[in-house]
């Protein structure tokens, strides 16, 4: 296959999966009170990213998405650490040693322990005050050095994780808040955008989206299909396009500021939705399931693009995470040659994908699942899996 010229090939990974629960985030603290295994020290990228960028850079993958701890860069309110500021740095400096872009997420689900105390996303001045600062302060800090940003991840997911039974924390099961922090993060995130742009480096938005299949024309089934288009995919997208979110629950916002905030679209894709019968299943049916329970079927990314295109014709996109939690490496293989065939189908379409992100590098902790559930091209002890040929071959062939 031929790729586009400047085609983004790279891994992403978070802080707390990668390095651990910061001592002053809400994770750890979640982590000691039994909701969540322990982290531990990550997989060892606090220690070994010289060597883990090198490896990267070997393979073709010359970008990488990380997320720089909020908790570690001011563990108390106005207190920033010196120490963990120029940890980060040597790690932006090592990357881009290596040749590997970074790409910097600044909320990746873990908070400070004292902005959590204070209501977190749910009070407005956290937002517009203190993660405002903080947004400041990262493109100040480290904007010399970063060549992308991705300012919160899976932004229509943390509050349904962290507000609706998700077992993130404060794990409330209230929709009210749900709704009220999803509003929030929102906004939080497209704000950022437009501060983080002013340090010249280009800044996506990244959503979790699943592909939704309606697998009949019943009444129910349609209806339950728009609900999960209205709750998962229209927010961002309206916000984006048209400076206006809608939240179910919430007055209407109306932000033209917003509009248009990012320079890319990207999503994480995992799985397919399927909707028979009025119902939630999985899709398809006689698919393999993967250990967090969804059906593994890589063809559901076209679908996932082909919508987006749809509803943003003239807005790069960017597959931000592709990837299976398996202890099977021929399965993964399958799965990411797969993916690919089917990206590139869209691309030869005319969807404007500009990158592939693989989820992830090494095998990393999977939140509530501990280090159970392997993601990575490469094991812990950095012993590189033979699926990764299979992003390094696509990744080395001549461009257009």
């Amino acid at each position: 296959m031929r790729w586009p010229d400047g085609f983004l090939w790279g891994t992403g990974a978070s802080s707390t999966q990668c390095e651990g629960a910061a001592p002053a985030s809400d994770w750890l603290e979640w982590e000691r009170a039994g909701h969540a295994p322990p982290s531990g020290n990550g997989n060892g990228f606090a220690e070994r990213y010289d060597d883990d960028f090198r490896t990267y850079a070997a393979l073709g993958l010359r970008h990488h998405r990380l997320s720089i701890e909020w908790a570690r860069i001011e563990p108390a309110e106005g207190e920033h650490d010196a120490a963990a500021m120029a940890h980060y740095r040597d790690v932006l400096e090592s990357a881009r040693t290596h040749g590997v872009t970074p790409w910097v997420c600044l909320h990746h689900f873990t908070l400070p322990h004292w902005f959590a105390d204070t209501g977190g996303f749910l009070v407005e001045r956290n937002r517009t005050k203190a993660w405002a600062r903080h947004v400041d302060f990262m493109a100040e800090t480290f904007g010399d050095l970063v060549g992308g940003w991705k300012p919160v991840n899976e932004v229509n997911y943390y509050a349904r994780a962290a507000y609706r039974k998700g077992g993130w924390p404060p794990g409330h099961d209230d929709a009210q808040e749900a709704a009220v922090a999803d509003e929030a993060i929102h906004l939080a995130n497209a704000e950022a955008a437009c501060r983080l742009r002013q340090t010249g480096a280009p800044v996506a938005s990244i959503f979790g989206l699943p592909a939704i299949v309606a697998l009949d024309d019943s009444e129910a089934t349609v209806r339950l299909a728009q609900r999960v288009y209205d709750a998962l995919w229209a927010p961002g997208i309206e916000l984006f396009r048209d400076g206006m979110l809608r939240i179910h629950r919430r007055d209407l916002i109306e932000r033209p500021d917003l509009a248009g905030a990012f320079d890319l679209i990207g999503f994480s894709y995992y799985s397919a939705m399927g909707v028979a019968d009025g119902r939630i299943v999985n899709h398809p049916a006689d698919a393999p399931v993967s250990p967090l329970g969804y059906a593994i079927w890589a063809d559901g990314v076209g679908v996932v693009l082909d919508r987006l295109h749809a509803e943003l014709p003239h807005t790069p996109l960017v597959v931000d995470e592709f990837g299976v939690g398996t202890d099977d490496d021929a399965e993964r293989a399958a799965y990411i040659r797969r993916g690919l065939e089917v990206v590139h189908a869209a691309i030869e379409r005319g969807v404007d994908v500009r990158g592939f992100f693989h989820w992830t590098g090494v095998d990393n902790y999977e939140w509530l699942h501990g280090y159970d559930v392997r993601f990575g091209l490469i094991d812990r002890d950095r012993q590189v899996r033979p699926s990764a040929a299979i992003v390094a071959s696509e990744a080395k062939t001549p461009r257009r």
